[in-house]
């Protein structure tokens, strides 16, 4: 993006409470249209940089700069018709109906009366049916659950027809359905309108997908700033979450329990994604696994890494070497079963034939059904 369409920017801004700096020397230049998405552990700051940037608490130093404006100068009503926020804290609104509560986000275009006109209500109109709330206009704001004040305040904050929404936390409270409905809606005002959002997501999966750009809070600076697939890779985000009971599969944007210890039981043959239900059944048991002969490109090699106590990887479109069946051969003399989980079978793979040959002669090879009934019954 050029340089003129930058819309917000973060220069030299120091956040904290009562004159305490938290976070020092937050620089960033966001464009017009974007999705940026802070992430990082609990207490890191996300929404303590947010409320700088929204006037909920005093800057420090630094500037905010919003168009050509900075916002420490700017009048409050001319910052609404500009800025629209949703952050986490429980509003209190007491006998407001979500009509009632929807609409209050014209009132920085009502004048003094807070007159509503026909523009205003059609408005309020398309911003329920945005969120899917019209059959909660009526209903008593304090009345209805989290996840749905949550639909409310963001219909409210569509009804001020934002540059830009800054958004804490959004998909708190939220089930899948809506959290996706929400964030598509994110997506739609960003790309169709030219809306600028900020937002800080615990979902690093979702913030993966959706984000143009993603910020990472940790410690007294910025962790790191740029796009997902420049953040989102192993190393990154097992530093920014001090990650030592699991992994991040950047690849499927998962979050993975650790693999069962031990020496493995068993070894998995499949290709094509067909381990991945097995690995994950025994990881669940706490049953340590062998996988192989995987292609370091083939989908069951990626979770693999993650989760089977060892692996065999052949290079893509290479063919397995008599070196590489002697180590599959190895592994299936320590276990006590093989299972072919399914396997495609093709000229480049044909020695994987011998190995399942192999197992039968042995007697190991079995289905999972029956490994598992054989265990049991140990």
């Amino acid at each position: 993006m050029n340089e003129d369409k930058i819309f917000l920017s973060l220069k030299n801004l120091n956040v904290g409470y009562d004159g305490h700096t938290l976070i020092h020397d937050i620089c960033s230049d966001i464009h017009k249209g974007e999705i940026v998405t802070l992430i990082g552990p609990n207490g890191a700051g996300k929404s303590t940089i947010l409320k700088s940037i929204t006037r909920q608490l005093s800057i420090i130093s630094g500037q905010v700069v919003l168009g050509n404006d900075d916002i420490i100068t700017m009048p409050y009503r001319l910052l609404a018709t500009r800025m629209s926020v949703v952050l986490t804290e429980h509003l209190k609104a007491e006998l407001m109906t979500c009509y009632d509560l929807v609409a209050t986000g014209r009132y920085p275009y009502t004048g003094r009366l807070g007159l509503l006109t026909d523009k205003d209500r059609e408005i309020i109109e398309e911003a329920l049916e945005q969120v899917h709330i019209k059959e909660l206009a009526d209903k008593d704001f304090n009345a209805i659950s989290d996840g749905q004040k949550q639909r409310v305040l963001l219909a409210r904050a569509i009804c001020q027809e934002p540059e830009i929404i800054i958004l804490d936390e959004p998909t708190s409270y939220l089930d899948v359905h809506h959290k996706l409905s929400l964030l598509s809606i994110l997506r739609r005002m960003a790309k169709e309108k030219n809306i600028t959002v900020v937002m800080s997501l615990h979902e690093i999966d979702l913030a993966q997908k959706i984000s143009d750009k993603i910020i990472c809070v940790k410690g007294d600076h910025l962790f790191a700033y740029g796009r997902p697939e420049d953040i989102f890779i192993k190393d990154s985000i097992r530093e920014l979450y001090d990650i030592d009971n699991g992994s991040f599969d950047p690849l499927y944007g998962s979050i993975e329990l650790p693999a069962p210890k031990g020496d493995p039981e068993v070894m998995i043959l499949s290709t094509s994604g067909n381990g991945i239900p097995l690995y994950r059944l025994f990881q669940k048991a706490e049953i340590p696994f062998h996988a192989g002969i995987l292609y370091e490109n083939d989908l069951d090699h990626h979770l693999a890494r993650d989760l089977a106590a060892g692996i065999i990887s052949v290079k893509p479109f290479m063919p397995i070497s008599e070196n590489d069946l002697d180590q599959a051969r190895n592994v299936m003399s320590t276990v006590k079963a093989v299972i072919n989980a399914g396997m495609d079978i093709g000229s480049i793979n044909a020695p994987m034939e011998e190995l399942l040959k192999d197992a039968e002669d042995k007697g190991i090879l079995m289905d999972i059904e029956s490994y598992l009934k054989k265990r049991r019954e140990q």
